[in-house]
């Protein structure tokens, strides 16, 4: 009974969530305290949900503070010099911004740290994406699953979980699964060339011939104020088939030079529905990007922030304090020395608080999901059932058999609950057939590109929360193209003879 009602439940969820029947908090919320009503232990809902807040409250408190700290980094110009290397070698070009998406989203991931490499990649590359008029679920996608991939690292989570539940050295695991997490990061940058292909031929490709000034920069900056622009923003954004306007243009720049868009097909003339059409000045949205002349940059402290940053990570990774503890003080220290008058702190608060409130609330509302889902059994009950259905003939093939229950265990189960829960019971499962544990810890790692856009985990809020893109569509989009990424690290690893 248990058993079904947890996979109904799950299955619920997804499905009104991706029609957009209800939002992420209200179906986090409603449906498991709907679940646990039926099955029977509703008196127990505030208890359940008590202990799950309790176990995510560290990873909320964590959240809030890693926003604001890289919201106030983002603020004084700290990765303006990233933004810029990446749009020079982007160009403009629908291919290179969605395989730079998921290059920058790869390095950044070297961290282990989810949230982390979400708001720094989202913060790079949404005023791109916004501007050039790309799908930003592309974005979304591309980014989960490269950090999925990448969160094999040993200090990322799960090959540490993986090495604690079954005793065993986390080199052991890692090091050789290296080949295969290689083919499967090789994997999502053939992926992005092809979702860049896609989206080139949707919206065509934007040229800036003659530029008086770097092109990626007028494609970022909505520019203000008399010093750059006349007493409006004018231009035609797509005219014709060609798309022809200019990027931004007025009394005090008559030189500008024209924007050209050229297409393969559909999407450059006006009736696109493609989003803010490329070359215009001012997206409907009213978006403004990384405007290089903001008030809130702070050259002169740039080494501070950056040396700040990098023992920020460098901390994080050697596990000097617990990480809400680190971004707790980062954010105070980042705050005081940028800001120093109080009346400037409480702004960059306030202008980083709409982000704060979504993730926070996404994540106690996800406690309430975890807190039903654990605390009624359920959650144990669809393991064993799912351990239990694995026929007897595949014992000597359990290794298999693990790296494939990865991905629908991990994406419907925290990293906590499928490594110490379900792991050891699979690999005293494969050593009855004489299948070696480090196999089956190495098999238990193909699923993790498809976790990174769980329900479950708190950072992919944090993702479709800066890029503004309904989970719902990031889930329909993402999920195949992570379930096929971890399908090819688990064959890249069988026909090398890890697994």
């Amino acid at each position: 009974m248990l058993t079904f009602l947890g996979f109904a439940m799950i299955a619920t969820f997804l499905v009104l969530i991706m029609m957009k029947k209800m939002s992420p908090i209200a179906a986090l919320v409603l449906i498991p305290a709907l679940f646990c009503v039926f099955a029977g232990k509703g008196a127990h809902l505030g208890d359940y949900v008590i202990d799950g807040v309790g176990k995510l409250a560290p990873t909320a408190a964590m959240l809030m503070f890693a926003i604001v700290y890289f919201g106030v980094m983002i603020d004084v110009g700290l990765f303006d010099p990233i933004v810029r290397g990446i749009l020079r070698f982007c160009k403009a070009d629908p291919v290179r911004v969605v395989v730079g998406t998921a290059v920058l989203a790869a390095i950044v991931s070297l961290d282990g740290d989810g949230s982390t490499t979400f708001m720094i990649t989202v913060s790079a590359m949404y005023p791109l994406y916004k501007r050039l008029g790309l799908s930003l679920v592309v974005m979304t996608g591309v980014a989960a699953t490269a950090n999925g991939v990448m969160n094999t690292l040993p200090w990322g989570g799960p090959t540490a979980r993986a090495a604690t539940a079954l005793k065993l050295d986390a080199s052991d695991i890692f090091v050789p699964m290296l080949p295969a997490l290689a083919v499967g990061l090789l994997c999502v940058f053939v992926l992005a060339y092809v979702l860049g292909l896609k989206e080139r031929r949707r919206i065509g490709t934007l040229v800036l011939p003659g530029d008086a000034e770097p092109a990626e920069e007028r494609l970022l900056v909505a520019t203000t104020g008399s010093a750059t622009t006349g007493s409006a923003t004018t231009g035609s954004a797509a005219t014709g088939s060609a798309a022809t306007g200019s990027a931004a243009t007025g009394s005090a720049a008559p030189a500008e030079p024209s924007a050209t868009s050229t297409s393969g097909g559909a999407g450059a003339g006006s009736g696109s529905d493609s989003g803010p059409l490329p070359g215009s000045a001012v997206p409907e949205d009213g978006f403004q990007g990384l405007d290089p002349r903001r008030a809130t940059l702070r050259p002169r402290l740039y080494w501070f922030n950056a040396g700040l940053t990098g023992a920020l990570l460098t901390a994080m990774i050697m596990e000097l304090l617990p990480i809400p503890v680190l971004f707790l003080l980062g954010a105070a220290l980042a705050l005081t020395v940028n800001f120093p008058h109080m009346p400037d702190q409480k702004a960059r608060i306030a202008a980083h608080a709409d982000n704060v409130l979504n993730v926070a609330g996404m994540v106690f509302a996800a406690a309430v999901f975890t807190g039903v889902l654990s605390g009624t059994g359920m959650v144990k009950h669809m393991a064993d059932w799912l351990v239990g259905a694995i026929p007897e003939g595949m014992g000597p093939h359990m290794a298999l058999v693990t790296g494939l229950l990865s991905l629908p265990l991990t994406y419907f189960m925290s990293n906590d609950g499928f490594y110490f829960g379900v792991l050891p019971v699979l690999a005293e499962a494969g050593a009855a057939h004489g299948v070696s544990p480090l196999e089956i810890a190495r098999a238990s790692l193909v699923g993790q590109a498809l976790h990174m856009s769980s329900p479950l985990v708190p950072a992919v809020y944090v993702l479709v929360g800066m890029a503004k893109v309904e989970f719902g569509d990031h889930t329909r989009f993402t999920v195949k193209w992570a379930v096929l990424t971890s399908l090819v690290v688990l064959g890249a690893g069988m026909l090398f003879g890890i697994i």
